[in-house]
C-alpha cells in the first residue's frame, strides 16, 4: 500500500503528492568500488503506523508473469463458487543479487478482490483482478513451521474482515464527472489502511455500476492499473474535491 509520511497537510491530498515518502537513507559513496547492500536493505527495520517491519519497502511494486495456469471452480449456491487455482509465477525482469528472501520461503496470503468476466465466444472469456491480499502468515526457509499459529491466523483474518466490512458500511465518496463525451456516476471506498489525519490515500472505484480497481496517490499523482490515464486524473480530481 502508498504510504505517505506525517509530513502531509490534514485536508488537502493535493499537497500531499509533494510529500516524500518512507524511504531508507541511502548510503554515502565512497567512491567506484561502493556498492549497496541490497540484501542489507530488504531486512533493515523499517517502521510503518508505530510497527517495526522488515522486507519489501511500502510503496514499492510488484509485477509478475503468470504461466498458463488451472483454474477449477464448483457451483455451491446460485451465487457462490468454490475455487482453486495453481500456478508458478514469474518476475518481470530479474531480481537484484541479494535481495529477496531465501528460496523455501512461503507466504499465506487471503486474497478480497473483484473478478470482472466478458465472454468472447463459446469457449473464451477475458478475466480482470483487482482488489487486496492479506498477510495471514509465512514461513522461513529453514523452519517448518509456521509464523503464527492456525488459531491466530484466523483471528486476524476475522480482524480483517470486520476492518473490510467497517470500511463498507462508511459512508462512500460521490462521484460524478463527464470524460470524453461520457458520462460517469458511482462512488468510491476509502481503503482504511491507508487514511491519516482524515485523508485515504487509496480508494476502491465503481463507476456506472462497474468495479474499477483501486486508486492510490503516488509521488507524482493518482495511479491505477489498467485504466486511461485521463480518466484516472479525472476520478483522482473528485477525490481531491471530496478532501478539501
Amino acid at each position: 500500500m502508498a504510504t505517505l509520511t506525517n509530513e502531509k497537510k490534514k485536508g488537502n491530498p493535493e499537497k500531499a503528492q509533494n510529500v516524500k515518502r518512507e524511504s531508507p537513507k541511502k548510503p554515502l559513496k565512497k567512491g567506484p568500488s561502493s556498492k549497496k547492500d541490497l540484501s542489507s536493505s530488504y531486512n533493515k527495520f523499517k517502521k510503518y503506523d508505530g510497527k517495526v517491519y522488515t522486507g519489501m519497502q511500502i510503496g514499492r511494486s510488484h509485477h509478475w508473469i503468470y504461466d498458463a495456469g488451472n483454474w477449477r471452480e464448483t457451483k455451491i449456491t446460485p451465487d457462490l463458487w468454490e475455487i482453486s487455482y495453481a500456478v508458478t509465477k514469474r518476475r518481470k525482469g530479474k531480481a537484484p543479487k541479494g535481495s529477496g528472501v531465501p528460496v523455501g520461503t512461503g507466504y499465506h496470503w487471503y486474497v478480497l478482490a473483484h473478478q470482472y468476466v466478458e465472454k468472447l465466444n463459446a469457449n473464451d472469456y477475458s478475466t480482470a483482478l483487482t482488489g487486496l491480499e492479506f498477510k495471514l502468515a509465512h514461513k522461513r526457509a529453514t523452519k517448518n513451521k509456521w509464523s503464527v499459529s492456525g488459531q491466530t491466523q484466523r483471528k486476524h483474518l476475522i480482524q480483517f474482515l470486520k476492518d473490510i466490512i467497517a470500511q463498507l458500511e462508511s459512508d462512500p465518496i460521490p462521484l460524478e464527472f463527464e470524460y470524453k463525451g461520457d458520462r460517469y456516476k458511482g462512488e468510491g471506498a476509502p481503503i482504511a489502511q491507508t487514511c491519516q489525519e482524515g485523508v485515504c490515500y487509496e480508494v476502491d472505484v465503481n463507476l456506472n455500476d462497474q468495479p474499477m480497481g483501486i486508486i492510490r496517490c503516488a509521488k507524482s499523482g493518482w495511479k491505477m492499473d489498467g485504466i486511461d490515464q485521463g480518466l484516472v486524473d479525472a476520478i483522482g480530481h473528485q477525490i481531491f474535491e471530496h478532501f478539501e
